[in-house]
């Protein structure tokens, strides 16, 4: 059933929030997907926080103009899914990566970071990193790591000294150790 002009027009304006709010768009062609694995993407998708969504490639062109970008999803082949990242630039690329590992019949295709088209090899990049979560985690254990290092020089130094102390009163004792 054909849209009418009031629900496409609520669809752009939809749409350019979404893309206003985003950090990164990964575009999948989802042929060849079969209506339960769709239905899994969409599931994994929302778990995750990434946002799904399937729409005419004109509106998608309309959103992008309304938020000032200079991309057209006319000029890439076929038809896709668009996987909105709002929280982590990384997500909708590792989802759409992984999801791809266990279905062949999902390829990605390309997708939007820092307001630029990317190709499919950037994604893929993308999709290697570590999560915002994980590197903020190797962030603190750098920092802490000098902290944690003078810490155990200093344990070490008192452990010295007790040891000592401890072969000074054997000794004193006569005891033999």
């Amino acid at each position: 059933m054909a849209k009418t002009r009031s629900e496409k027009e609520q669809l752009i304006a939809d749409l350019s929030e979404s893309v206003a709010k985003t950090k990164s768009i990964v575009f999948a062609d989802f042929q060849g997907l079969k209506a339960t694995e769709i239905t899994e993407l969409r599931r994994g998708c929302k778990k995750a926080g990434v946002g799904y969504l399937v729409g005419k490639k004109t509106l998608l062109s309309r959103a992008f103009k309304a938020n000032n970008l200079d991309i057209d999803p006319k000029n890439l082949e076929g038809s896709f899914a668009t996987l909105f990242g709002f929280g982590d630039e990384v997500q909708p690329a590792k989802m759409a990566a992984d999801f791809a590992r266990a279905h062949e019949a999902l390829k990605i295709v390309g997708g939007v970071l820092e307001k630029k088209l990317v190709d499919k090899s950037s994604i893929m990049v993308l999709a290697k990193l570590p999560s915002k979560h994980e590197l903020l985690g190797q962030l603190v254990g750098t920092m802490q790591a000098p902290i944690s290092g003078f810490v155990n020089v200093l344990a070490g130094n008192l452990r010295g000294l007790v040891q000592i102390l401890h072969a000074y009163e054997q000794k004193k004792s006569g005891v033999q150790a």
